[in-house]
């Protein structure tokens, strides 16, 4: 069931922003991408709920790709993201539109990538979307990623619906960056996470809980709030740090 914080602080969505530019096609699907094609490594960065359009999330692709990354944000949701106002399609109802396609396009994408016209050798995967349970696995883009050999690191910020049990089959380097006040995953439950990597010695490990903010800070903060805005780039640091220590 869908937690209120996976839809709260909703973004101004701006089709036209960003550094970087939207492609009609990226295994088959609209993206987003900044930095240069020609990087060895490339990072994909799943959006929430929001979509691809959200100004936040593309300040992070853009961030990201000035670190050295060829960046895509694909369009997963298809021009359809979650309209909060909407309550005649509240997101009990949207979600269940968006599922099963997922992972397949994702895989679309990464053959792309991996083509000779772009010289990716490394693929890393970051996210702060909200994951599904087992009736919409595809939703839990990163994790299921991570379990399959499909990438070379991960990061999950402000994972939901994730289990202990998905943790035991991670089979590249991962980092978890959680909020102190999270209903969907607690720091109890990050710990229990971090628990299960620290035993898998041949896998690498970061997780970090941030003091004060909530389920969706990375992407859904106000420019405003100067400690929400610290928090977030905060976060995208490490996420930079993960992947420049995994993939170059």
């Amino acid at each position: 069931m869908a937690s209120p914080q996976c839809c709260a602080n909703p973004p101004t969505l701006n089709p036209a922003g960003g550094e970087g530019k939207v492609v009609d096609s990226f295994g088959g699907i609209k993206a987003y991408v900044s930095g240069a094609a020609e990087s060895k490594a490339a990072v994909v960065l799943v959006s929430d709920v929001f979509g691809f359009e959200a100004p936040n999330l593309r300040k992070m692709a853009d961030k990201v790709a000035s670190s050295g990354y060829f960046v895509v944000v694909p369009d997963f949701l298809h021009g359809d993201p979650f309209v909060r106002e909407n309550t005649e399609r509240p997101i009990e109802v949207w979600i269940k539109d968006h599922g099963a396609w997922r992972i397949q396009d994702l895989s679309k994408g990464y053959s792309k990538l991996k083509k000779k016209s772009y010289r990716t050798q490394k693929i890393g995967l970051g996210k702060s979307y909200r994951s599904g349970n087992d009736m919409f696995k595809a939703l839990k883009v990163v994790v299921e990623l991570a379990k399959a050999h499909e990438i070379h690191a991960a990061v999950m910020c402000h994972p939901s619906l994730v289990t202990v049990d998905d943790m035991k089959e991670v089979k590249c380097p991962i980092a978890i960056l959680g909020a102190e006040i999270d209903h969907m995953s607690p720091p109890e439950v990050v710990k229990q996470f971090e628990q299960v990597l620290s035993s898998k010695s041949e896998i690498g490990h970061f997780v970090k809980i941030f003091p004060g903010v909530e389920h969706g800070w990375t992407v859904r903060y106000k420019d405003d709030d100067a400690a929400a805005v610290k928090s977030a780039e905060e976060a995208l640091a490490d996420m930079i740090d993960w992947f420049n220590k995994n993939l170059k």
